[in-house]
């Protein structure tokens, strides 16, 4: 499980998208934090905390610790609103949780040991179907990362949701079958065979090219 990181946040008093201006005017970014059966209550954050923060993988799947006024609470990302144009971070809406909250997220999925898998050494491609794997799971214990392992796999292999070994408490939300995560596909384009070059062949055009040239000079001394 990742470090929990912890926002700076200040209390807003007043909601709404003028209040959300101008607390992005003074350099702040708005945010609103609920859920627990309490009331939502408006903060805002630094946009620098916020920034290192969304420069780490695995955004959505990090806990935050919000701290304001001496108090601290901790919570999950579930909404990030950018800016059309710039991406800049316009709004973020960010849910309560305990240690024992269990919540729907998705966890990437990385792919190691490519070299020992003979289909990808042949030439073929991995062709991943799930980048990242929706799991339900304790607030506690969110995974960093899902692991598949390339060793040994072929053109015409794939790797299912059953090849990766999810820690306790952890369960994806699809259930009714064994999803594909990636297969190994075959190279899409032909390897170009390289023409074979005769010498003897080059050497008699390389003689008649002499040839024509010496006609073209004699012509020319006619004239």
């Amino acid at each position: 499980m990742a470090d929990t990181v912890t926002f700076n946040a200040e209390s807003r008093a007043q909601v709404g998208k003028g209040a959300a201006r101008a607390t992005r005017r003074i350099g702040k970014v708005p945010a609103v934090i609920y859920g627990a059966n309490k009331d939502p209550e408006p903060i805002s954050i630094s946009p620098a905390q916020l920034r290192v923060a969304l420069g780490q993988p695995g955004f959505f799947a990090t806990l935050f610790d919000i701290e304001m006024d001496g108090n601290q609470q901790q919570v999950l990302c579930r909404d990030l609103q950018v800016h059309p144009v710039t991406d800049v971070p316009m709004h973020l809406d960010f849910l309560r949780v305990t240690e024992r909250t269990r919540i729907n997220l998705e966890i990437q999925v990385s792919f190691i040991n490519e070299e020992e898998s003979p289909g990808l050494k042949g030439g073929g491609v991995l062709n991943i179907v799930r980048y990242a794997v929706e799991v339900v799971c304790r607030a506690g214990a969110i995974p960093d990362e899902f692991v598949a392992d390339l060793t040994g796999l072929d053109v015409g292999d794939s790797i299912h949701i059953s090849d990766i070994e999810l820690p306790d408490g952890v369960k994806p939300t699809i259930t009714d079958r064994d999803f594909t995560i990636a297969t190994i596909a075959a190279p899409t384009v032909a390897p170009v065979e390289e023409e074979e070059i005769d010498p003897d062949a080059e050497g008699a055009e390389a003689e008649g090219d002499e040839a024509n040239e010496g006609e073209d000079d004699a012509e020319g001394g006619e004239e």
